[in-house]
């Protein structure tokens, strides 16, 4: 079976390069960029502006294979790529929760911007949190450890190679 995805518009941000910028949303507080959906789509963006935040679905369009094993920005141990957000995976898709500022005819002002300029938008959706927060019984397995120091760490070059 073969899936293919026409995207429908792209991310602008101040991340120029992979190494050095922010790992997760949580690392990118404050940091602005826009989206530009494409004209075909911008009916679509009827009453999201009602929305503080929203989930963008794009591509890693510069990430090339994968490995299922990989090494995490946020460990020095291996750890299965689906227990990760690692970039390298086998669809290589990513998603972010962001700050919906504005929406002004085919443009999204955003913040708190964890993604690559130019990224390739696959999907929009908007957060709602009585559906995507699961608040009861929540694990995080190995992150646990880990996962407030997302908000300071800086992506390097591992996914690069």
């Amino acid at each position: 079976m073969k899936i293919e995805f026409t995207p429908i518009g792209i991310i602008h941000s101040p991340h120029i390069e992979r190494e050095g910028m922010p790992i997760q949303p949580t690392g990118a507080t404050g940091i602005s960029g826009t989206v530009e959906v494409f004209e075909e789509f911008e009916a679509g963006l009827k009453d999201l502006d009602g929305f503080s935040h929203i989930i963008l679905i794009y591509s890693f369009h510069r990430s090339v294979g994968f490995k299922l094993v990989v090494v995490p920005f946020l460990d020095t141990k291996p750890h299965g790529v689906f227990a990760t957000r690692a970039p390298k995976r086998p669809n290589s898709i990513g998603l972010s929760v962001v700050r919906l500022n504005k929406v002004d005819g085919r443009i999204l002002y955003i913040e708190n911007i964890d993604v690559l300029d130019n990224t390739p938008l696959l999907d929009i959706k908007p957060y709602v949190p009585d559906f995507d927060t699961q608040a009861e019984d929540v694990r995080t397995g190995w992150l646990s450890q880990v996962q407030k120091s997302a908000t300071g760490r800086k992506s390097d070059d591992r996914f690069s190679r």
